[in-house]
């Protein structure tokens, strides 16, 4: 069959999440989820999965929020759009790492369709957004027959394109909390071109303290199987002066801890070598703006 012709499929459209719930059920991992679509056709393409069905968010309007408090911080739905990001102030001044995640990803096209939440479920170690709100700590709440569950992100990716969600749980939103008063973070890629996947990917979440960051979150994507912490670098910054010395010895340490590959996209040895450069430039980024 030519991979232009699409495999007989039923497309559901649930009208509640019990029912979205019990479809999942039913299907038993054989269903898909579709939300803005701009990935699923060719994920599912390239590993080979042919759904009997495929399941529609289109009708669960509850799913589509973008809101903040600053008691619980940020809550995003899981049909909230990419676009929806940058059309926010409020995601630019308190969460500006994910707002410039936002900014490079992809086509403003693909990010009228594309969702934060389908960002994170794809599993990919090159997600933009994926890549910030990893920085920026965060649970995924998830639905299924037993109730809802939350699974921190620094727990959700469990594999190349795998995650912690099981079959019979649908992904309902993310959760972010909100920055504190001394929060920084920031965001950076390279990349071929503005529409392509990253070669590499960094955010940082630092929380700083008259010139002294009292602790960090590191992330990289590109240079592992899954979206990397770099946790032995983050305890370099925890407790130190942002000065040139640390900052040296912040590349080194993330040169050490980052285990990229070849691909058709850039090599292992180019990654290593540019991950403490542009991490060194995403933190002092960071360490400028307000949050």
């Amino acid at each position: 069959m030519s991979s232009r012709v699409l495999p007989q499929f039923e497309y559901l459209t649930p009208q509640s999440i019990p029912e979205a719930i019990g479809i999942l059920k039913q299907y038993q991992g054989k269903v898909s989820i579709l939300a803005g679509g701009t990935d699923l056709l060719i994920w599912n393409y390239i590993r080979k999965i042919n759904p009997a069905a495929l399941l529609s968010l289109s009708s669960l309007p509850e799913l589509d929020r973008l809101e903040f408090n600053p008691g619980e911080g940020l809550r995003i739905g899981a049909r909230s759009k990419i676009s929806s990001l940058l059309a926010s102030s409020m995601i630019a001044e308190k969460y500006p790492a994910l707002h410039e995640a936002a900014l490079t990803f992809a086509t403003p096209q693909i990010r009228n369709m594309a969702t934060v939440v389908g960002n994170i479920m794809r599993g990919s170690p090159a997600g933009d957004c994926s890549c910030a709100i990893l920085a920026l700590g965060g649970q995924v709440v998830l639905e299924g027959p037993e109730g809802r569950r939350s699974v921190d992100i620094d727990d959700f990716w469990v594999g190349y394109g795998e995650t912690a969600r099981r079959s019979d749980e649908l992904a309902v939103e993310l959760r972010i909390p909100a920055p504190g008063p001394g929060t920084r973070s920031a965001f950076h890629r390279l990349t071929r071109v503005h529409e392509d996947l990253a070669k590499i990917n960094v955010a940082v979440r630092l929380e700083m303290d008259r010139g002294v960051c009292r602790q960090a979150r590191i992330a990289m994507g590109c240079v592992g199987p899954t979206l990397l912490r770099l946790k032995q670098t983050e305890t370099v910054l925890a407790g130190a002066t942002l000065n040139e010395e640390i900052l040296l010895q912040v590349a080194e340490s993330a040169r050490r801890e980052i285990a990229p590959i070849d691909d058709q996209r850039s090599t292992a040895e180019y990654r290593r070598q540019v991950a403490g450069v542009i991490l060194r430039r995403v933190i002092e980024r960071a360490a400028e703006g307000r949050n």
